[in-house]
């Protein structure tokens, strides 16, 4: 699939409509979400009781279906539009939300429920989040990549900075059930704004040479494993996926339980993560252009990966225990979302537009399929070894995700102008740097 004629587009995304539209619409979204993060683990918590593993299966629900369904939906997302994926997605998610409140009313709300409806909003996420990474170079084109993620991601960074406060402020409000309609309703008012995106979308191109089902799917995963680039942020990922998930499934126990945070304070520290990201989103496009691409994804990612272990050594009373996890929390939002600009970018510019779903679907079940086993495995130790001591266990473990960078050619690579957009046909384009122009070219 190719991407829009550049002449079609403003040259400033400010003043793009299409663009406006959409980052509107996924905005929305986005705060959503982050309400739902925090009122469906306190209704689990609190109103349903769970326990440690129970809590890991909620949170597990959520990943679960990157791992069973991401393959096969990366080459249906080939072989469509991507904006009416997104758009019968999000109308989908508002239905199923929608039912969390009204079960719960009903008395009938259980965790096996929960975790069910979770999973079908899930399942619904990996279409759209599918969709929503491989339209976004035909609506804005290969150069504004950078600008383009960092307002998206910006939005996200403020949501998770807004998001859960405002979730905890509505749970006290109005309870958890009520809390999650809001964010149905979110679903459903972005799906409207999708529509109203002029610019066509280009008719994706024909699979009808490139075998099976199996086969298409292989090469999505054979280009993450063999793109060097790619195979280094993949391994990255999975690993901090893999151990970050395990800090989550036990972080709101040991909040609640353990260091007594009310859901308002609650909401306030874990706002933290969304106000450092958002401070990240500011900068990440300076830092890249200053430091390197590479560089900047590996020196970041120390940061959020060291942040964490602060957290188990929080204490000395509510107010300063709340000091400490906050700043842990910032610092890791900030260096996440840092590196993810770049790692976003660098993805969509080192796939070949034809093949960008099923690369990001390759991607996915790798890197997302580890957190449903991540946040099992904190569940587990949870219970095993107690919530302070899972923390410790698994903030060590995310440091481990380093090595995938520190072993790979990313650190060297400065620009997205050397990369190649790889096609998954080794042999015809290759992937990685590209070739050096002239002698002494830097690059």
């Amino acid at each position: 699939m190719g991407e829009a004629p550049a002449d079609e587009r403003p040259r400033g995304l400010w003043r793009d409509a299409d663009f406006l539209k959409f980052w509107s619409a996924e905005s929305l979204s986005m705060f959503g979400a982050q309400i739902s993060v925090l009122a469906i683990p306190l209704l689990a918590a609190t109103t349903l009781d769970a326990t440690p593993f129970e809590m890991g299966v909620v949170n597990a629900a959520q990943f679960a279906p990157y791992m069973l369904f991401t393959l096969l939906a990366g080459v249906w997302i080939d072989q469509n539009r991507r904006r009416p994926i997104m758009i019968g997605a999000n109308f989908g998610r508002a239905v199923i939300l929608g039912l969390i409140p009204l079960l719960t009313a009903l008395d009938v709300m259980g965790i096996g429920l929960l975790s069910v409806i979770v999973f079908l909003a899930a399942t619904l996420t990996v279409l759209f989040d599918l969709a929503y990474q491989a339209y976004i170079p035909s609506l804005v084109g290969r150069d504004h990549l950078i600008e383009g993620n960092g307002k998206l991601e910006g939005s996200r960074s403020l949501a998770q900075a807004s998001g859960p406060g405002l979730g905890g402020v509505l749970v006290g409000l109005v309870t958890a059930p009520a809390a999650v309609l809001i964010n149905a309703c979110t679903y459903l008012v972005s799906a409207v704004s999708l529509l109203f995106i002029r610019r066509r979308e280009p008719a994706p191109a024909s699979t009808a040479t490139e075998g099976s089902v199996i086969s298409r799917i292989g090469t999505g995963l054979r280009l993450v494993g063999t793109n060097p680039y790619l195979r280094a942020i993949a391994g990255e990922a999975a690993t901090y996926n893999l151990f970050n998930q395990g800090l989550w499934a036990v972080l709101i126990l040991y909040l609640t339980r353990e260091l007594h945070f009310t859901p308002i304070t609650l909401g306030v520290v874990m706002a933290m993560t969304g106000i450092g990201a958002f401070l990240g989103s500011l900068v990440a496009g300076r830092l890249g252009r200053r430091w390197g691409i590479g560089p900047t994804i590996m020196g970041t990612m120390v940061i959020a990966c060291a942040a964490p272990l602060l957290i188990p050594a929080a204490g000395g009373g509510r107010i300063l225990s709340a000091v400490v996890v906050g700043l842990a929390l910032l610092i890791n939002g900030m260096g996440v979302v840092i590196s993810n600009i770049q790692v976003i970018s660098l993805r969509q510019t080192a796939v070949s537009s034809e093949i960008l779903g099923r690369a990001n679907a390759g991607y996915r079940f790798l890197v997302t399929g580890t957190a449903a086993l991540g946040a099992l495995l904190g569940g587990w130790l949870g219970g095993l070894i107690g919530l302070r001591a899972t923390l410790v266990v698994v903030g060590l473990g995310t440091l481990s995700a380093l090595v995938f960078i520190a072993r790979s050619p990313l650190p060297r690579l400065r620009d997205l102008s050397e990369v190649v957009p790889d096609d998954g046909r080794r042999g015809e384009r290759g992937p990685g740097p590209a070739p050096v122009v002239e002698a002494g070219d830097p690059r």
